[in-house]
């Protein structure tokens, strides 16, 4: 393994790419439609392994002059361009398309249409390569590892293959009519007058020689494939939202495409659906990463979240292993496909992460509040137990009751928080914190495990199991806010350092803290006020650090930079502990950032304040599609909404706080407890349709999850 402690963040594209995504699959291009052998990023990707390095389209001898490049769906695109006359004619009659589906490999349609009045010879050749090179080292810019690539002509198709660490790796491009050769496809045609000629390319991915299922043909129709379906499904099913306010519904419509664009699938279990962390470098299952998007996610559709808990559980650890950072009971922080990264999901995944752990818990927690099915939560149970036996026995290093951090390898990642760069936890002077590392929001996220495990018990009548977990949680709230707090400054540390010492920069993390509820009530106000700062928030969001701290830069990846899920969960935060008017300005600040980027929310963007520039300033390598921005307008929605269910006590809150611009809220077909709900909302009023019998609407704020009837959790 040699991957996982390279640079967290993506690698910047070149300018002007087009990139198509289905499943872990994805393609990158120029807006031609071409595949540059020195466009370091560009190919065409199936399992982590570039299956296709170069892809250029000449026709009599010359490349196509670009028109425009389309994509209405996210797996599909059409590239329309003009090709060269024969004789070099400037204004060239011939026209090409090539409409483009990416999937289990590739298919190219191509079509030349002459628009002249005499028919026309044109030689027609398509360059090919595949250096079957791993994803890692694509994105890193690394030379790949193979000894060789070997081509071959076999039949009516070319090979390219490569052998790295004992799996050969390969691509068969064909297409009917061609002249093969080892470096290209090439046909000879002439395109009657106002007539066309039209041909397939298919390119079939191959590992140790077999295909995947249901790959690419000639004659099979793309829109019929299983993940074509799949997509047009959700695009059916997920709850439409319409609100008065255009902009807002075009980025919450944003959102809904981008999250369906990014379920991954299990081919052992298909009836499953995760969500992938981003496109085009994070294609793959990230626990941390899946667990937050599809809780921010619940709105539009539960299933993502059950799905991921249930693909997670399977890969749970089992045993310790250092290399993997493997432990049992952890929940992995990546799942990869590719050779070099040695991952399947059936084998190895790297578990070097100290956050996905709790988060599992406090997401079926969550998930049975929504009325999660009863035979789901019992398999998961013991997955959640093993978790918590986890926080237990290894994330609590020390046994001070916080769970730290420190890799167990050094191709491991330094930092193993959401803030995964290598600079990322830091003292306000700049200094870089030593692990081991207690973070802030991790025991943030143990608490809610705790009581999610409390709900859960309380659902199922054991009050013994329910007041020890409510015990757990309230000691843990009690040191934290003892250890982590920052009287002099009025805000929480970062984190513990190897030393215990509090790392004293004020981030954006403890606006999770409040988000889970771990705050204090007389210190709340304190940790809002510091987040509504100049120093904190833009405008548009709010700051991963402050602007007075040593090692702010607004345009770092962690240290300063703006992350719309960040600053949505401390939103949610606000206003569960009642701070309505900072909530709504800072949801009216991300939404006002989604209207600068077309309505789609990406990966992180800048942290310059609003005054210096009319619009936010995007960061070069942010992904987009990515989950949690996607799920970003999905929480922010909810949160104004003030929508919660909570089945375990038979009752549903709804006290929406909407701004007067936005008109009506209506959201259709809302999945809970198996009932399809229609929810409204106007202002402070709001109203649901099609509730489950046996439950109670309250026109009131959910109270905090550690208060019951007749006192606090662990009284």
């Amino acid at each position: 393994m040699t991957a996982w402690n390279a640079d967290t963040e993506t690698t910047v594209s070149e300018a002007g790419t087009v990139t198509l995504v289905e499943g872990s699959s994805f393609c990158i291009s120029s807006r031609s439609g071409d595949i540059l052998p020195d466009g370091e990023t560009n190919g065409a990707f199936f399992q982590d392994t570039r299956i296709l390095s170069r892809w250029e389209l000449h026709i009599n001898g010359s490349p196509r002059e670009p028109l425009a490049a389309q994509r209405p769906d996210a797996f599909e695109a059409t590239f329309v361009g003009r090709a060269q006359w024969p004789d070099g004619r400037f204004d060239s009659p011939l026209v090409v398309r090539q409409q483009r589906h990416v999937g289990p490999g590739l298919r190219d349609d191509i079509t030349l249409e002459n628009f002249s009045a005499e028919p026309v010879d044109c030689s027609i050749e398509l360059l090919v390569d595949a250096d079957q090179a791993d994803l890692f080292d694509v994105k890193g810019g690394r030379p790949t590892k193979h000894t060789s690539v070997t081509r071959h002509v076999r039949g009516h198709e070319l090979v390219v293959e490569a052998v790295s660490d004992g799996q050969r790796r390969g691509s068969a491009i064909r297409a009917a009519g061609a002249e093969i050769s080892e470096d290209a496809l090439r046909f000879r045609a002439t395109i009657p007058a106002r007539g066309k000629w039209s041909t397939s390319v298919i390119v079939v991915p191959l590992v140790d020689s077999v295909a995947p299922e249901e790959p690419f043909t000639e004659t099979g129709v793309p829109h019929l494939r299983t993940g074509v379906k799949r997509h047009r499904a959700w695009e059916k099913n997920v709850p439409p939202i319409t609100l008065a306010d255009s902009s807002v519904q075009a980025t919450l419509q944003w959102s809904q495409r981008d999250l369906g664009s990014l379920r991954i699938f299990d081919p052992a279990n298909p009836d499953r659906v995760a969500v992938a962390a981003g496109a085009p470098w994070f294609m793959a299952l990230f626990g941390r990463d899946a667990l937050l998007a599809s809780y921010m996610a619940l709105l539009i559709d539960p299933d993502l979240a059950s799905g991921t808990l249930q693909t997670l559980a399977d890969i749970q650890g089992t045993r310790v292993d250092h290399d993997s950072e493997e432990e049992p009971g952890r929940i992995p922080h990546e799942v990869r496909l590719g050779v070099t990264g040695g991952l399947s999901r059936g084998g190895t995944a790297y578990y070097g992460t100290a956050d996905a752990t709790p988060l599992f818990v406090g997401l079926l927690g969550e998930l049975s509040r929504w009325g999660l099915s009863e035979d789901i939560i019992e398999s998961l149970l013991p997955h959640a137990d093993r978790a918590l036996g986890w926080i237990h026995d290894y994330g609590d290093r020390d046994g001070d009751g916080f769970v730290e951090y420190h890799r167990a390898t050094d191709h491991g990642l330094a930092n193993q928080g959401w803030k995964d760069s290598w600079d990322g936890i830091n003292f306000a002077d700049g200094t870089l914190a030593e692990s081991p590392i207690a973070l802030c929001e991790v025991q943030a996220y143990v608490y809610a495990a705790y009581l999610a495990r409390a709900c859960l018990a309380r659902a199922a009548g054991e009050r013994e199991t329910e007041q020890y977990w409510a015990g757990r949680a309230a000691t843990l709230k009690n040191e934290f806010n003892k250890r982590f707090w920052l009287p002099d400054k009025g805000y929480f540390a970062i984190a513990l350092d190897k030393d215990k010492k509090p790392v004293d920069s004020c981030a954006s993390n403890m606006g999770h803290c409040l988000w889970t509820g771990i705050v204090e009530e007389d210190k709340a106000s304190s940790v809002v006020q510091r987040l509504m700062s100049r120093e904190m928030f833009t405008g548009w969001g709010i700051r991963t650090l402050g602007s007075d701290m040593g090692a702010y830069n607004p345009v770092s990846y962690h240290n300063g930079s703006v992350w719309p899920h960040d600053t949505a969960l401390a939103a949610t935060g606000m206003m569960r502990y009642g701070f309505v008017d900072e909530a709504r300005k800072v949801a009216h600040g991300l939404l006002g950032a989604a209207g600068h980027f077309d309505g789609q929310l990406p990966e992180l963007f800048c942290g310059f304040d609003r005054s210096e520039f009319h619009a936010p300033v995007p960061y070069p390598t942010a992904c987009a599609p990515q989950a949690w921005a996607a799920a970003t307008p999905v929480q922010l929605m909810r949160t104004l909404l003030r929508f919660d269910p909570d089945l375990t006590r038979n009752v549903v809150h709804l006290a929406p706080i909407l701004p007067e611009e936005f008109g009506e809220f209506t959201a259709e077909n809302v999945k809970l407890a198996g009932s399809l709900l229609t929810l409204r909302a106007k202002g402070r009023e709001g109203s649901v349709q099609g509730l489950p019998p046996g439950l109670k609407l309250l026109k009131e704020p959910r109270p905090p999850l550690d208060e019951r009837p007749g006192g606090r959790a662990g009284d």
